[in-house]
Parts: C-alpha cells; sequence; structure tokens
C-alpha cells in the first residue's frame, strides 16, 4: 500500500481526545530526546523495546521514514503516562501483559527485551484478523469489562480478545502519533506555514498537490 495514500486518507477520530497545548508539549519533549536518552516513563524498559518494533512493524520505514525515527514510541509512552485516566493505563498494561506473555510463549523465548520483529509480527497480525462481526463482539466484551472493574466488580478477558484490544489501541497511538509529528506534517502532509502567502482564488487540488492539510 501507498503509505502517502494511506496517511492522506486516515482522519484523527481514533478514538482519543486530548488538548492540543497538552499534545503540543508532549511531541516537543519527544523531539528533543535522542533514542539512546530515551527512558520510559510508562513503560518498563523491556516493554519499551517490545512498543519500539511494534510501531516500526505497524509503520515500516518505506519511501518515508518508520514510526520509532520521528520518535513515535516515545510519544505513546508520554501519551500513556501524562494523558490516560488511571483505569486506561491499567487496560492498556495489562492486555500489553498478555500480549507479550503470547509471543514470549510462540517464540519459546523468556525476556520481552529478546523479542524480535520476527517474533511479534505474527502475534500482532493475527490479534487484527478477524471480521467486523467477531470485532464488534470483543469491543462489547472490552465495555463490559471495563464497566464492571469501574463499578469494582471482578472480571476477566479472554486471550484473544486482550491480544485485540492492546493491538487495536496501539494501532491508532501509533497512526495518530505518526500522523502528529513534525515531519510529516511538514514533509508528507500539504504544509502551509503561518503567517504565509494568502492566494484567495486558488484550486484546493492544485495548492495541496492532492494531499490532506497538516493541521
Amino acid at each position: 500500500m501507498d503509505r502517502r495514500k494511506a496517511l492522506k486518507n486516515m482522519g484523527l477520530a481514533m478514538g482519543y481526545t486530548v488538548a492540543t497545548p497538552t499534545l503540543i508539549s508532549i511531541m516537543q519533549s519527544c523531539k528533543g530526546e535522542t533514542v539512546a536518552q530515551w527512558t520510559p516513563e510508562f513503560f518498563t524498559q523491556a516493554e519499551g523495546s517490545v512498543i519500539t518494533k511494534l510501531v516500526d512493524i505497524i509503520i515500516p520505514k518505506t519511501d518515508t521514514l518508520s514510526a520509532s525515527e520521528v520518535q513515535v514510541d516515545l510519544f505513546i509512552d508520554k501519551f500513556s503516562q501524562d494523558v490516560m485516566e488511571k483505569e486506561n493505563q491499567d487496560f492498556f498494561k495489562m492486555t500489553m501483559g498478555k500480549f507479550i506473555d503470547k509471543a514470549l510463549k510462540d517464540s519459546g523465548k523468556e525476556n520481552a527485551q529478546d523479542l524480535t520483529p520476527e517474533d511479534l509480527e505474527p502475534v500482532l497480525a493475527s490479534a487484527l484478523k478477524h471480521s467486523k462481526e467477531d470485532q464488534a463482539k470483543m469491543s462489547e466484551s472490552i465495555t463490559t469489562y471495563n464497566e464492571a472493574v469501574a463499578e469494582g466488580k471482578s472480571a476477566t478477558l479472554d486471550e484473544g480478545t486482550s491480544l485485540f484490544a492492546f493491538a487495536n489501541n496501539l494501532r491508532g497511538l501509533t497512526i495518530w502519533g505518526y500522523k502528529t509529528s513534525e515531519y510529516v506534517g511538514e514533509e508528507v502532509l500539504a504544509y502551509l506555514p503561518v503567517p504565509g502567502e494568502y492566494i484567495g482564488c486558488g484550486d484546493a487540488q492544485e495548492l495541496s498537490q492532492g494531499k490532506a492539510w497538516s493541521l
């Protein structure tokens, strides 16, 4: 798939909302760190390693930079730590734990930091490969689970639904973080600095070269 076309057609309605100043603050703080300096705040070091590999599976390097090259992994870590509500943090951690356990079991490895992209990709693909009907059923199960937890009741979520929940959430955060990066905003989407030239009567498709406008 042409990633430029995919990005052009993707909206930001991923189920995540955050005030613009907070989002800008997170993106700026990510920009100031290098990968070598990155110490996860929300994830453990091993979990952070897994996240880095997973975001590059979701958005690999092609004619544009990979997700980790624009520090989407750092963005997800900071967003999870600073923006997510406690119940969402707990759910994300729980489902991620089950995802990593599945990858370790399938690969025969003992430590999460030893998992390779080749170990993680089939687990991610399987977790997302469900019919719309099955996804709807799993979404209902997730809602029921979260409602029960919010009411202080005991609740469980089966492995398949947990893996889907984590993979789906991570995919959404990865795409969102990638689209809101400075690189994509200026190099992939149609970018017009403000203040800039005012063109009162111009064809939108011609001015943007067919790309979605950078926000």
